[in-house]
């Protein structure tokens, strides 16, 4: 490949990946089965996509199966969202630039629930955090956080670097949570991840929790790692008897000692909650996103609004993939979400939206209540005021158009 055989554009990805190997000290490449890449144009910008451009137009195509995150677009809605018509243009080059050279545009962030799940052991090249912690520590899998050039030049060799995650010295425990919270919504696995996250931004840092007494859910254990790659920016956890490099306490620490313990009580879980600034309790936005919807949160959703009407000062927008919206459709759980007056938008998801700071300004949108820990911290980016509540919390607020203490 570095000779050339199969074209410039492969030799310039594997000549990059080897320079990223050396920063990280890799000896070696590990051949990659599967790649998840940010391919939206708010990533890859303007010389981004003249990279894709030239690498589409060499003749380069992809060695192994690839796909993409969630967009900033959703092209039906563009028009209604007063998204500014010449960067949905570039969007649509974009996506067509990405599917000469052989990408699926699935446009999820969800991909681990909805395309495909890697197996332990396999490696991949993923580069949502939300995916890649998702990976490591639910499915055993062995990915590190992939730019989205990165995971590009990783979909055209078919293999990445060997450093990181991908190594199983980096995989052991470092910290130990012991949980004594009852976590009973989604949002209170969102808000362990954030109080473990922002005691220990680091990578490297591995969470051990303790402590659940019962199989968590796929969407549970979603929105826990989201919220510790995000409050966190890290890139696995375990679940002792539950992941699958954790059966013991003992697995998941491999020999060694926990550099801290955490302990995570209900009294914790209620002053995280009551520590959101409500303002004067109005809420004009409720938002179900990041990660997107899975078709189960889907179906609870359009349970809590069977019946129900937004308030008339209050937006409700849901994000999911295609596929889960199409499934949704057909089941009858879109129509009761959009009968409350609920908007569901496919492969976005909100904080990436094309315009969403001038959104927020334009219609009136301040306080953003969510039961996503991730998208409560990643949305102050663009200056909205989050307020973290249960799903159930959150629809009983799209109704009433109010906030109460939790």
């Amino acid at each position: 490949m570095l000779r050339g055989a199969r074209g410039e554009a492969v030799a310039e990805a594997l000549r990059g990946q080897i320079e990223v190997g050396d920063f990280f000290g890799a000896e070696r490449f590990v051949p990659v089965s599967n790649v998840h890449m940010m391919g939206d144009i708010e990533v890859m910008g303007e010389g981004g996509l003249e990279f894709l451009r030239r690498t589409a137009e060499s003749g380069a195509r992809c060695a192994v199966n690839t796909t993409t995150n969630a967009r900033c677009f959703d092209f039906g809605y563009a028009g209604r969202l007063g998204q500014s018509p010449e960067n949905v243009a570039r969007e649509g080059v974009l996506i067509s630039c990405l599917r000469e050279i052989g990408v699926m545009t699935t446009d999820t962030c969800i991909n681990y629930q909805a395309i495909y799940q890697p197996h332990l052991g396999e490696h991949v090249a993923w580069g949502d955090t939300g995916t890649v912690i998702y990976a490591n520590s639910v499915l055993g899998a062995r990915s590190n956080f992939e730019s989205g050039p990165a995971a590009l030049a990783a979909s055209l060799t078919g293999r990445t670097p060997a450093y990181g995650f991908h190594l199983d010295e980096n995989r052991a425990g470092s910290l130990l949570v012991e949980v004594e919270a009852n976590l009973e919504s989604l949002s209170d696995w969102g808000a362990v991840g954030r109080i473990v996250g922002e005691k220990h931004q680091d990578y490297w840092a591995v969470p051990v929790f303790t402590g659940i007494d019962r199989p968590p859910t796929a969407d549970e254990l979603k929105h826990l790692g989201a919220s510790l790659a995000s409050h966190g920016s890290m890139g696995m956890y375990h679940v002792v008897g539950i992941t699958p490099e954790a059966r013991t306490e003992e697995d998941a620490f491999r020999g060694h000692e926990p550099t801290s313990v955490i302990t995570v009580t209900n009294n914790d879980l209620a002053n995280l909650y009551a520590g959101y600034d409500t303002g004067d309790g109005s809420a004009n936005l409720v938002v179900f996103s990041a990660p997107q919807l899975s078709l189960y949160e889907l179906k609870r959703l359009s349970e809590l609004l069977d019946g129900k009407q937004t308030s008339e000062s209050t937006s409700l927008v849901v994000t999911t993939n295609r596929g889960y919206k199409a499934a949704a459709e057909n089941l009858g759980y879109l129509k009761n979400i959009e009968r409350a007056g609920g908007v569901v938008l496919e492969g976005v998801c909100f904080y990436i939206l094309d315009g969403v700071a001038r959104m927020r300004t334009e219609y009136g949108w301040d306080n953003l209540v969510t039961n996503s820990a991730k998208l409560a911290n990643i949305i102050k980016a663009h200056r909205y005021n989050p307020v973290l509540r249960t799903t159930e919390e959150c629809v009983r607020i799209a109704v009433t158009g109010r906030i109460e203490d939790p």
